[in-house]
């Protein structure tokens, strides 16, 4: 059975052309249905979305696979990932309606800090 994770995907590295990085962005979220918001800089993005999957260990292990497997189909910029949330959709709204998390992702898209 499954559920459905909200996951925080937190990349950096060296300094890319901010234009590139936003295309990179936007071909993501075409490539990946599911993608919600993305905020970037020219030395870091923060990817927020939904995905589907049986349990957390399942969700972190598709989340981590995300940026270096569309890496080269989105052309995206050689960073690593230097942080992850993946909180159960009961724990995000928990936290919207206690005024503590994140907000929604509105507007939704590619979007600078």
């Amino acid at each position: 059975m499954s559920k459905l994770w909200h996951i925080t995907l937190s990349v950096s590295g060296a300094e890319a052309p901010l234009t590139e990085v936003r295309r990179g962005l936007e071909q993501l979220a075409h490539d990946h249905p599911f993608l919600l918001t993305s905020r970037y800089a020219n030395d870091h993005a923060e990817i927020r979305y939904w995905e589907e999957a049986r349990d957390l260990h399942d969700a972190a292990a598709v989340a981590l696979r995300l940026w270096g497997e569309h890496r080269s189909s989105a052309k995206l910029p050689p960073w690593e990932i230097v942080g992850l949330e993946v909180i159960d959709r009961e724990t995000y709204h928990l936290r919207i309606a206690e005024g503590y998390g994140p907000p929604p992702a509105a507007p939704v898209g590619v979007h600078p800090f």
